[in-house]
Order: structure tokens, then sequence, then C-alpha cells
């Protein structure tokens, strides 16, 4: 009997230091894209206006600027936020789920390593989703769906131009658009 309660604690230890270990590659998903750092924005952008299901812009953030504000120096890092009234009209409607207001907007990042490749950044939607309860669950699918569509990218197409301000903001685009701003 010993033996029986000796292995089940230790399959648990096991279990937490495999959880410790992979949960960050798992909620988390790191792309290598084929382009520099702006053109992989652009294209990014242009393909979230282009893939429906209610996606717009709602900013472009670039939070390496207070590093750079204080003195210190970083490698390109690019936060592209965007926003589905149809995917967060529900859950924001929800007063048991509201509190993943925090996830709104959707944010992809594109940043620079010291390898001198690019890479994009995002969260694993439809995992995170499935920890919250059907309803999220599936909106979280679809949403995560739409995200593989946003980092598809076509070479033989030329590149866009990027999208520095947030689109239908005021000027300066502090602000988000009507449309586009969750």
């Amino acid at each position: 009997m010993l033996k029986v309660i000796g292995g089940f604690f230790l399959g648990l230890i096991v279990l937490g230091v495999l959880a410790y270990s992979y949960a960050g590659s798992l909620m988390f998903r790191e792309v290598e894209s084929p382009f520099g750092v702006e053109e992989t924005i652009a294209r990014i952008q242009q393909n979230i206006q282009n893939t429906g299901n209610g996606w717009a812009l709602s900013g472009l953030r670039n939070p390496g600027k207070a590093v750079e504000a204080d003195g210190g120096n970083t490698l390109p890092v690019m936060m592209i936020e965007a926003c589905s009234t149809k995917y967060s009209g529900p859950i924001l409607k929800d007063d048991s789920v509201r509190f993943l207001s925090i996830l709104m907007p959707c944010k992809i990042s594109v940043y620079k390593k010291n390898d001198g490749k690019t890479y994009i950044g995002m969260m694993n939607a439809g995992l995170m989703g499935k920890m919250f309860g059907p309803m999220v669950g599936e909106t979280m699918g679809h949403v995560a769906a739409d995200q593989a569509k946003f980092i598809q990218f076509d070479p033989s197409k030329p590149a866009p131009a990027m999208i520095k301000g947030v689109p239908g903001a005021a000027a300066g685009g502090a602000g988000a658009s009507a449309a586009g701003g969750c």
C-alpha cells in the first residue's frame, strides 16, 4: 500500500514538473517570420483587415519606447492590437466571464531577436479559452482560427504599407476607433 501511495505522489510531482516546464510554450506561440519587422507588421495588419468576422485594428504600440526613455536599449518590439466585436461582445455581456476583458484587444507581438530574425508572438487563444467553459472555449476557438489567418503570408504579393496610427482614431492615434476599439 505504501508503494501505491508513494507512486501516486511521485506521479503528481513529475506531472507538476512537466506542467511547469511546458506551460509557457502551450499558452503562447512563437513563429518565425520570413520578413523583417515592419513588413511582418504590415502583412499582419492587412490580414486582420481582410479576415472579416468583425476584426478591426485598434492599435500599434512600441513597448520598447519606455525602456529607451529610461536610458535602455532594446531590439525592435511592436504590439499589434486588434479586436472583433463579434467575439468580444458575448464575453463582455456575461458577468461570469467579463474579467476576461483583460485579454482584449487581441495582441500580436512582432519582434527581432539577437539571431537577427523576426518573430511573431501570440497567445494560444484556443487553449486559453478552454479553461473558461464552453461559451468562452467556443468563442476563443474562433479567435484562434482567425489568428492563424493573421500570420499566413503570401510572399508573391507585394508588401502593403504599415499602418502606424489607429485607423479611424483622432489625430495622434491615441484612441481606438468606434469599430475597432474593444
